[in-house]
């Protein structure tokens, strides 16, 4: 068993095998084909097909899953490495530590978003975007939006989350006004706010750049982003001992999302998993 750390925690040692197993992943091919995987599974309510990665109960596993295929990749070429989270709620400033030269680099620059700093800017010659939209093939971030200016969510919204005290709730998808999984992911707003995202949703736009597409795991903050949202999931756990996964069963015919929202024992493309098998990770990552 492995520890994921805080990674504001982290040694400069443990930056620095954590940016070079990145970095060799992405020299290997094998990074893009994440990034890939990611777009491919981003299906939202108004397209067709199976909503695994997003919109859906199987937000939570399925991103479990590809953090897990993702940390066993990083861990073949450094089995020391593990993905760090970044808690976003006290961290929550452009000079933050996860910001710094040595680690993931700092804001894009005015005009083109460009980021200019840290392994994984153009200049430094091993971060080329090949997924994606855009054909300039650099790294892109616009930090709080300042055009429409955007904040990092707070303690108390995501206190907001964690006091749900069911796991999703009909329809299943990006409208569900109750439920866990659709207060984190961020599809709702709250407390009256005018801003039209919380939690995980406001922190991709927060970042921006890469972070905004389907594609954002071009940033590679993307996976500690999503270390801490899995860890929110286990702490939510911790705190509704009797809550479970839902839906439980698989949705009846007549149910609109019969065949797109994934139920407990259903398997999760691609990988012929259900979430039943991910619904806890003892045994083979702890948290620090």
């Amino acid at each position: 068993m492995y520890t994921r750390k805080n990674q504001r925690n982290l040694s400069r040692a443990e930056k620095s095998s954590f940016v070079h197993a990145v970095l060799e992943l992405k020299r290997r091919g094998a990074y893009d084909e994440f990034v890939g995987l990611h777009a491919q599974y981003y299906v939202s309510d108004a397209q067709d097909g199976v909503r695994a990665g997003h919109m859906a109960p199987s937000f939570l596993p399925w991103h479990r899953r590809l953090l897990l295929e993702f940390e066993s990749a990083l861990r073949e070429v450094d089995p020391k490495v593990t993905v760090p989270y970044w808690d976003w709620t006290v961290d929550n400033s452009p000079t933050a530590s996860l910001w710094a030269e040595d680690f993931l680099g700092g804001n894009g620059r005015s005009g083109d978003q460009q980021v200019m700093t840290g392994p994984f800017a153009y200049a430094a010659g091993n971060w080329r975007i090949r997924r994606g939209v855009r054909d300039d093939g650099f790294l892109t971030r616009n930090f709080g939006r300042p055009a429409a200016p955007v904040t990092l969510p707070s303690k108390a919204e995501l206190a907001g989350a964690l006091n749900e005290k069911v796991y999703d709730a009909a329809p299943w998808d990006s409208t569900a006004a109750s439920g866990f999984r659709n207060r984190l992911e961020g599809w709702t707003t709250g407390g009256g706010g005018t801003e039209p995202w919380l939690n995980h949703n406001r922190v991709h736009r927060w970042v921006g750049g890469e972070m905004l597409g389907a594609a954002s795991p071009n940033d590679p903050v993307f996976w500690l982003h999503h270390a801490f949202i899995d860890l929110v999931w286990d702490r939510w756990q911790k705190q509704h001992p009797k809550a479970t996964y839902l839906p439980l069963k698989r949705l009846p015919p007549d149910d609109p999302q019969s065949g797109r929202a994934i139920s407990q024992e259903e398997p999760m493309p691609p990988w012929d998993v259900a979430p039943s098998a991910l619904l806890r990770h003892q045994g083979v990552y702890t948290y620090a």
